[in-house]
């Protein structure tokens, strides 16, 4: 793209080979413009590059035809190997001509647009990585001062420098010439302008310092206006609105829902703009598979962003473009959640083919899904987003992705508020309340739980007051406050026998038996998780059934009851696999090995332990694999 250093590193090539000897013959060098206004042509290039080699005045041929034998005769004649550099080329016409007629001498050009159609090598050039970044603009500084200390005592601000830049050469070549101009004040102020000014390339070329060293205005700017406006009707369209999706990077479905077209004719767009390198395929890490997805650069996105919002048609066109994904990924994230809530025996739902094919479209979808619910802010999105939030919860803690959980909950809550409907409050607090106490918020939980158990009570909504109880009494359970737990449990289990909701009352009914546990009333734990497991069988939820068994087994052990234990715990691994509840499936095999530990089983016990370090890795859960693998290794 624009920016990347194409030119520099071409030149910095040429400068290092010519050292090594590589091309006695001398180097070329021709700057074709292609991006101008008014782009330098084979035929007016072929005239420098014959005054480069002597060819001038009298001696030069009269006709373009003729001009060109000449200068092919010549390279044909060097017996030295030379190096010919076309730069900043933008139409095959401009250097196709001007390619020598013998493969002694090299040739490199550059160009922001790919030539598909010729058999030339291509290397792609991608922003640098973030250390690169970094190092870019400490030598950058350290070159005008040495003494200069602001990289040193701010890395953290330079690094956030450099991401604001995006890495873009061009960016951070304008960034180290303003800090170079305000050498008394840190990097962190530059960071915060950028930041307040919303834009990094509006603030940028206002502060940019002048040329680089080939002459070259150093703005932003231009560089992406020109490649825009180069691009057709069509291409143009998907680009502004490619700039408005959320999240790093948007697979094909989406995007086609974005510009309302069939994926086919989206897919062809795409590579169009990936020829032009204002979007880039994002391959799988394994890069054996193709391109499924599509990122647009973090300032061609800003540039974009501010097309769309300096005219009155393209907002028009972004806000039902905006509407138009929301209402894709709610539809398919409400498939997805469908199957990770399925249970056997259930019709199976759409859209895809397993629980484990919904799990991985949530997982390559999660970023512009969770960024699409911070659309909510926007009142005219409001009920789409809150619901969209209550569809990622169960994919959230399952995938233990906590941070984006409670992000998405509190959205919820803002959007739910101005809806003016109270049911959609309170199971909004209530989401954000089961997030912030697996979270480890606990005191914040209790207060959300209360405020939906409120909002229900108030309108007489008996059966999810039932669960707003449950749900508070798990919340006093994180908070250890066990009796306060155990009346709410009480009050949950009661409501849900009044509303005859068997489901929920097996729910209840095994977090009680936890707080009694917890209180010290072992005996009374065991009759509850029994109770709780019965349900769970009349209704058929396995994965209740699965969770009862657990539980029952961590009351047996707490009893002294270890072989009893051990047969529960194996009873809720067999069923827990046909969920792939990996965090659940650690916990299990975490306290089976607890139990064979107690029971003097040390073999078995480390058996398990690895068996749960495994589950917990799989599960995003790093610290308790560690745990559970430390443990293993106590009893090696």
């Amino acid at each position: 793209m624009g920016g990347i250093g194409k030119t520099a590193l071409a030149v910095e090539a040429a400068h290092r080979v010519r050292g090594r000897g590589w091309f006695p013959g001398g180097t070329l060098f021709v700057d074709l413009r292609g991006y101008d206004d008014y782009p330098v042509t084979a035929d007016q290039a072929v005239l420098a590059l014959l005054d480069a080699l002597g060819v001038r005045d009298r001696e030069l041929p009269p006709t373009a035809e003729r001009q060109y034998d000449a200068y092919r005769g010549l390279l044909a004649e060097r017996r030295e190997r030379m190096l010919l550099i076309l730069d900043n080329a933008s139409d095959p016409s401009q250097y196709v001509p001007l390619l020598p007629g013998t493969d002694r001498h090299q040739v490199v050009i550059t160009s922001r647009d790919r030539p598909d159609s010729l058999p030339v090598r291509l290397i792609d050039l991608e922003t640098l990585d973030p250390d690169d970044s970094v190092a870019l603009v400490t030598r950058a500084l350290h070159d005008t001062d040495e003494r200069d200390e602001r990289p040193g005592r701010e890395p953290d601000a330079l690094r956030e420098l450099a991401d604001l830049c995006g890495h873009l050469p061009l960016a951070l070549q304008i960034a180290a010439g303003m800090l170079r101009r305000r050498r008394p004040r840190d990097i962190t102020s530059l960071v915060t302008e950028i930041r307040t000014a919303g834009d990094p390339t509006v603030f940028l070329d206002n502060g940019s310092p002048g040329t680089d060293l080939y002459g070259r205005s150093l703005v932003l700017r231009p560089v992406l206006e020109t490649s825009y406006h180069r691009l057709p009707p069509d291409q143009a369209r998907l680009l502004r609105l490619l700039c408005l999706v959320p999240g790093a990077d948007t697979g094909v479905e989406a995007v086609a829902a974005l510009a309302d077209l069939e994926p086919d004719a989206v897919l062809v767009l795409l590579e169009e703009l990936a020829a032009t390198h204002l979007v880039t395929p994002v391959r799988c890490a394994d890069g054996t598979a193709p391109a499924v997805r599509w990122r647009v650069h973090d300032l061609v996105r800003a540039f974009g962003v501010g097309v769309v919002a300096g005219d009155a048609e393209s907002r028009a066109e972004g806000e039902a473009a905006r509407e138009r994904v929301l209402g894709f990924y709610y539809r398919w994230v409400r498939a997805a959640d469908t199957w990770l809530r399925w249970l056997p025996g259930q019709p199976e739902p759409d859209r895809f083919q397993d629980r484990a094919q919904a799990l991985a479209w949530l997982d390559e979808e999660r970023t512009g899904v969770v960024a699409a619910v911070q659309w909510v802010r926007e009142e005219r999105y409001a009920l789409e987003a809150w619901w969209l939030a209550g569809h990622l919860r169960e994919y959230l803690n399952q995938r233990r992705h906590f941070d984006d959980w409670i992000a998405v909950a509190r959205t919820a809550v803002e959007a739910a508020c101005g809806t003016g409907r109270a049911v959609a409050e309170a199971m909004a607090w209530n989401n954000l309340g089961n997030a912030l106490g697996v979270a480890g918020g606990t005191e914040e939980a209790v207060e959300a739980h209360r405020r939906a158990h409120e909002l229900l009570h108030d309108i007489g909504d008996h059966h999810r007051e039932a669960m707003a109880w449950d749900n508070l009494g798990l919340a006093l359970q994180r908070a250890g406050r066990w009796e306060e737990a155990i009346g709410a449990h009480t009050q949950a289990c009661t409501m849900h026998q009044t509303v005859k909701d068997l489901n929920g009352e097996g729910m209840a009914w095994d977090n009680l038996g936890l707080a009694l546990t917890h209180a010290g009333h072992v005996e009374r734990a065991i009759e509850a998780h029994v109770q709780a497991r019965d349900l769970f069988r009349a209704v058929g939820d396995r994965r209740g059934e699965a969770m009862a068994w657990h539980n029952l087994g961590s009351a047996l052990q707490t009893a002294g009851r270890a072989d009893e234990a051990i047969e529960t715990f194996g009873q809720s691994l067999e069923i827990g696999r046909e969920f792939e509840d990996w965090y659940g499936e650690g916990q299990t095999h975490y306290n089976l090995a607890l139990t064979h530990k107690a029971a003097n089983h040390p073999a078995e016990a480390r058996t398990a332990y690895l068996r749960a370090a495994d589950a917990y890795a799989r599960a995003n859960a790093p610290t308790e694999a560690a745990n559970a693998r430390s443990h293993a290794d106590s009893l090696t």
